[in-house]
């Protein structure tokens, strides 16, 4: 029974040398080393060459990372100012990019300052920010070098500025007039808050005629202008002011955006300046009050409207 199971498998073997080709199967019959070596190639048909063209296909595993190196030529860059590089284009947007850094230096200089004690002047500081941060946006539109770039680093800088320094400011100011974990609570939470109120600007249709929420850049001057005229209120009033302030700007209440504001009658303007010739702290405070409360009357109106 053993030979004749030999002599099968021998059979075998030649008739699948006879169907590959192979002129020297019956020499392979006297080698059982050599026999074995070229099974992977009897088995699945396939030369050397085309099993290096198997293993170039093969699935890599996502933690090797890829083949191709990041440096290589055929990758392309994106261009940070779209459309045409002319000289006077690259000026341009080399200014309106001057301006956001700009902002984006004052509000470190305002973390400096709060920190030797100069909270005035820190608030200041800030006040420029605000300036600065509403002049790269014209600028850019004016001269027609708006571009992707731009936007992430006005909303880098913006949460700098208003997102940071201001609530160092902030915090700065309220020191020996309330508790200390009250005033960091109340700080951080306008940290918090701008972070997401700014990423979900970035992310988020544009609507030209309200604000989702109050924008980082009025919360931030709301800050500094308090801080800089010195409401003459209690510490735990602020306090509770700058924790409103911050939960306001993740809110989806409808604020009113400045272009609209211009808008309004004259004679409406009238009260405000005559209000701050007499009293300036005290129509600040109404000012900043009537505009924080106009978002949930809006949002009432379109609720019946609709």
């Amino acid at each position: 029974m053993r030979r004749s199971s030999t002599l099968a498998r021998q059979v075998l073997l030649v008739r699948v040398g006879r169907r590959d080709g192979d002129l020297h199967a019956t020499s392979d019959l006297s080698m059982p080393e050599h026999r074995y070596a070229d099974r992977p190639r009897r088995r699945y048909e396939l030369t050397r060459v085309e099993r290096a063209d198997v293993a170039s296909i093969v699935p890599v595993s996502p933690a090797l990372g890829p083949t191709t190196p990041v440096d290589d030529d055929s990758t392309m860059s994106i261009p940070l100012l779209p459309g045409e590089r002319t000289v006077a284009r690259r000026m341009k947007f080399a200014v309106v990019n001057a301006c956001t850094l700009s902002s984006l230096m004052l509000g470190m200089l305002a973390i400096f300052l709060a920190m030797q004690g100069e909270v005035r002047v820190a608030a200041l500081c800030l006040i420029a920010c605000v300036v600065f941060d509403g002049l790269d946006g014209a600028l850019a539109r004016k001269f027609g070098v708006a571009s992707p770039f731009g936007a992430q680093m006005d909303s880098l800088a913006d949460m700098c500025s208003f997102g940071l320094a201001a609530p160092v400011v902030v915090y700065a100011s309220l020191a020996g007039s309330v508790s200390t974990p009250a005033a960091a609570v109340a700080c951080a939470l306008v940290a918090a808050c701008a972070a997401i109120r700014l990423a979900r600007f970035n992310v988020s249709p544009k609507d030209g005629r309200f604000f989702c929420g109050v924008p980082t850049t009025m919360a931030a001057a709301v800050l500094a202008l308090t801080v800089a005229i010195g409401l003459p209120v209690p510490g735990i009033v602020l306090v509770a002011g700058v924790a409103l302030l911050a939960f306001a700007m993740v809110s989806s209440f409808p604020y009113a955006k400045l272009a609209r504001l211009v808008k309004l009658p004259p004679w409406l303007w009238l009260a405000p300046v005559i209000g701050a010739l007499i009293d300036i702290r005290l129509t600040f405070a109404l000012i900043v009050v009537g505009y924080l409360v106009s978002g949930p009357v809006l949002w009432l109106r379109q609720r019946r409207t609709a």
